[in-house]
C-alpha cells in the first residue's frame, strides 16, 4: 500500500461515510490531483486487494470491510470535537448533583443524539460484590432451585429440571462442598475460578460431575447476567439509517437489539483500557454494524461505554466521542474522592 493508494482509500472512506454514495473517479481527481485514468487504475488496484468493492448499481466503488479495518487501523485520526459538543457533555459531567454513573448514562444518551447512533452503558458487578453462598433446594424428585447471594444482599434464584436418576443428595452435597471453596470470591470471579479450580476436584469425588457442574455454572452465569446494568439508547437511529433502510434489515438489526445476546456481546471486550473497534462479522452482533467499545473505571467499579452503527460510520467523531468522555469519567471520579 503506497502513499497514493493510502490517499485514494482514505478519500473513499471519508466521503461515502458523509455522502452513502458509491464514489467515482472524476470526485477525486482535484482532491488528490491525479488524472481520472491515474485514478481508475489505483481503484482498479485496491478492489484487487480487496480494499473497495464495487456497487451494483453505478460504476463507482465503496469501502469493504477490509478496506474498513485498515483504514481504522492505519489512516483515521481522531477529530477534534466541536465547541458544541463538548459544551453539552461538560454541562453533565460539571453538574456536582449528578453520581457519575448517572452522569455517564446521561451523557451517552446525547451522543446517542449527536451522531444518530445506537448508545450503551454497561455496569458491570466487580470485585465489590462477594460471593456469600449458594443453596440448593430440592423441590421434588426432579426439580432443584439454586440460590445465589452475595455479601451486598443481592439475591438470585434459578430452577432447574433434572435428568431422570439425579441424585439429588449428591448435588446437595456438592453445593455445600462449593460453598466452602467459593465464600468470599468476587462475583465476577466464580465462574472462572469453578471451571479451573473446582470442576477437578468434584470430578474426582462426584460420580455425574458433569451435570451437577453444569448446574453450578449456569446459575451463577445467570446471575451475572441479570445483575448486569444496561442502559441503550437510541436503538430506532441505528435503523434510520440508509443501509437498514428495508424490512428484513429493519426486522433483522431490531430484533437483535432486544435479544439477551445483545448484553453478553456488550459486555466481552479484549482486556486492557484501551479504545476497541470490531468492524462487521467481528463484531459478534450483524455484518452490517460497527461496534466501537471503550472501558472505564468508577468508583472501584468497571463499566463499558459503546457506539452501534453501520460500517459506513464517523470513526473519526466516535472514538474522539468516547476517549473525552473517559477522561471525563477520570475528572469526575478524581474531584469526587
Amino acid at each position: 500500500m503506497d502513499d497514493r493508494k493510502k490517499a485514494l482509500l482514505k478519500e473513499i472512506v471519508e466521503t461515502y461515510v458523509k455522502t452513502v454514495k458509491p464514489v467515482g473517479s472524476n470526485s477525486l481527481c482535484k482532491k488528490l490531483k491525479c488524472s481520472s485514468a491515474t485514478i481508475r487504475n489505483e481503484m482498479v488496484m485496491l478492489e484487487n486487494m480487496g480494499y473497495i468493492e464495487k456497487n451494483h448499481i453505478s460504476s463507482g466503488r465503496i469501502p469493504s470491510e477490509k478496506g474498513y479495518k485498515y483504514y481504522v487501523e492505519h489512516l483515521m485520526k481522531p477529530k477534534d470535537l466541536t465547541g458544541e459538543d463538548m459544551l453539552k457533555l461538560q454541562t453533565i459531567f460539571s453538574n456536582h448533583d449528578l453520581k457519575v454513573n448517572d452522569a455517564v448514562t446521561k451523557c451517552m444518551e446525547i451522543i446517542s443524539d449527536l451522531t444518530n447512533y445506537t448508545s450503551v452503558v454497561l455496569g458491570k458487578s466487580s470485585s465489590d460484590n462477594l460471593l456469600k453462598q449458594i443453596n440448593i433446594i430440592a423441590l421434588d424428585e426432579e426439580r432443584i432451585v439454586a440460590v445465589v447471594c452475595t455479601d451486598k444482599g443481592v439475591v438470585e434464584n434459578k430452577q432447574f429440571i433434572l435428568e431422570k436418576n439425579t441424585d439429588i443428595n449428591e448435588i446437595v452435597k456438592t453445593g455445600e462442598m462449593i460453598n466452602k471453596m467459593l465464600v468470599g470470591t468476587p462475583i465476577d470471579k466464580v465462574s472462572e475460578k469453578l471451571e479451573f479450580e473446582i470442576k477437578p476436584i468434584i470430578a474426582k469425588k462426584i460420580k455425574d460431575y458433569e451435570t451437577v457442574y453444569n448446574i453450578f455454572y449456569d446459575a451463577f452465569n445467570d446471575f451475572l447476567h441479570h445483575n448486569t446494568n444496561i442502559h441503550v439508547s437510541g436503538r430506532v437511529n441505528l435503523l434510520k439509517e440508509p443501509e437498514y433502510d428495508d424490512a428484513t434489515s429493519i426486522k433483522r438489526i431490531a430484533s437483535k437489539l432486544e435479544d439477551d445476546s445483545f448484553k453478553e456481546m456488550v459486555s466481552k471486550i479484549d482486556g486492557g483500557e484501551d479504545l476497541k473497534i470490531y468492524i462487521g462479522e467481528e463484531s459478534n452482533f450483524d455484518d452490517n454494524v460497527t461496534v466501537i467499545k471503550r472501558k472505564y473505571k468508577s468508583n472501584g467499579e468497571e463499566g463499558t461505554i459503546a457506539i452501534i452503527g453501520p460500517k459506513r460510520m464517523e470513526y473519526e467523531r466516535v472514538v474522539s466521542l468516547l476517549n473525552y468522555m473517559v477522561d471525563k469519567i477520570e475528572e469526575k471520579d478524581d474531584g469526587r474522592k
